[in-house]
């Protein structure tokens, strides 16, 4: 089974990534995810849970070590070369999953739901696996006027 099987697998993916990627940094990426948001099966159930809603119990901290280590995820994601856009939107996701993780009482329930890092996976892939140059720009016509006095 090849790595982009895995990880279309894995992930909402269907993209194909390319052969130059550092996949290390994917698999130290998918790793983070899957401790934080799918660790272990919820009995009974087919739902999954990570570290995170366990982590937002501790009062404060929890929620800060949660998101620091989102937060590496980015930094990987930037050290990849994905375009700005993806790294805020995964920002975007961070900060979802640690204003929600505070919430007294609801907080583990957004945490465990939201899922902020395999979001964040499924982002970078996506955006590793576009190739700019693949863009055809001649489907596109441009009006473009100009106005002589």
């Amino acid at each position: 089974m090849s790595r982009n099987s895995d990880l279309k697998d894995e992930f909402d993916f269907e993209g194909e990534l390319p052969p130059t990627l550092d996949r290390a940094a994917i698999d130290r990426m998918r790793t983070v995810a899957r401790v934080f948001d799918d660790f272990m099966r919820v009995p009974g159930t087919d739902f999954r849970v990570g570290l995170d809603p366990i982590l937002g119990a501790l009062p404060g901290v929890g929620d800060v070590i949660s998101a620091g280590l989102s937060l590496y995820l980015v930094l990987e994601a930037a050290r990849l070369g994905v375009s700005f856009t993806t790294l805020l939107r995964m920002i975007a996701n961070v900060s979802i999953d640690v204003v929600g993780g505070s919430i007294p009482v609801v907080g583990g329930i957004i945490d465990a739901v939201w899922k902020a890092n395999k979001r964040n996976i499924e982002l970078v892939l996506e955006d590793l696996a576009h190739d700019p140059l693949d863009d055809d720009f001649d489907n596109d016509p441009e009006v473009v006027e100009i106005e002589i006095e």
